[in-house]
Parts: C-alpha cells; structure tokens; sequence
C-alpha cells in the first residue's frame, strides 16, 4: 500500500526519465526553481536558514489540519530546483508518511553522482529538516 509521499517520488522519477541526459535534466530542475512560489521576505530569517547548503537556502513549515505545508527558496537555480523537487514530493503531506518513507529519488535519480558534493550534502541537509519537521509534529500530535 502506497502512500502520497511514495506515490509524488514515482511520479518525480517518471517525470526525468523524459530527459535522455543530465543537461536536460539540469535545465527542467532549473525550470522547477523558477517556478517557486515567492518566499516572504520576513521568513528570510537565521532561524529558518539551513545549514550545510552553500548558497543560501530558507526553509519552513507549517501544519495545517494533519498534513505539513513547506515553503522554501533559494538564491542558487540548481539548489532552487531541488527545493521544487523537494515541495513536489514532501508539501502538503502526512507527517507520518514522510516519516515512513525513505527518500527513494535521490538513488532512482542518481542525484549524487550529479550534482556537487556540497550540492548533495544540501539536499541531504534539507531532506533531513523536512524530517525533523515531520518528526516535531508527529510528536505534537
């Protein structure tokens, strides 16, 4: 049984096995970022800042009824686009089921032999606040 958080991953990995190679890739992810909804300007904050992204990434959540909505940007296209990837997959979401389900489209991706190392260690230091959000309101109940 499938949940929404497996079944936005399916729908990401079918969604790039249009593109023959990585430039397009790159482009459609790039595309992604620019489709980002603008980011309140009194969000970006210290608080909601993430650490261990290079260029600037801003990031919150906020619960409504029993699903997490997300809100992100960043000043990096790439990192942009993983943001979009990310919003895709993760807003709107049971906290539980983000929990349950382990980040299958970073491998089915093949996005660590991709992008850049401090690039990688940002998607993962994003993936893993989108958990500690989901774990926080799991928690809360």
């Amino acid at each position: 049984m499938s949940n929404e958080v497996e079944t936005a991953q399916q729908e990401m990995i079918e969604e790039f096995q249009f593109f023959d190679d990585w430039m397009d890739r790159y482009q459609y992810l790039i595309d992604l970022g620019r489709r980002l909804p603008e980011f309140p300007e009194e969000l970006r904050t210290e608080e909601n800042r993430i650490r261990g992204c290079q260029s600037q990434v801003w990031f919150v959540a906020e619960q409504h009824g029993d699903r997490l909505e997300f809100q992100a940007i960043s000043d990096a296209a790439i990192v942009s686009g993983l943001i979009a990837m990310l919003l895709r997959i993760y807003s709107g979401k049971k906290p539980q089921d983000i929990l349950d389900t382990p980040p299958d489209f970073v491998a089915a991706l093949k996005l660590e032999n991709h992008l850049s190392a401090t690039r990688s260690t940002g998607l993962h230091s994003m993936l893993q606040a989108i958990r500690r959000f989901a774990a926080e309101a799991v928690e809360a109940g």
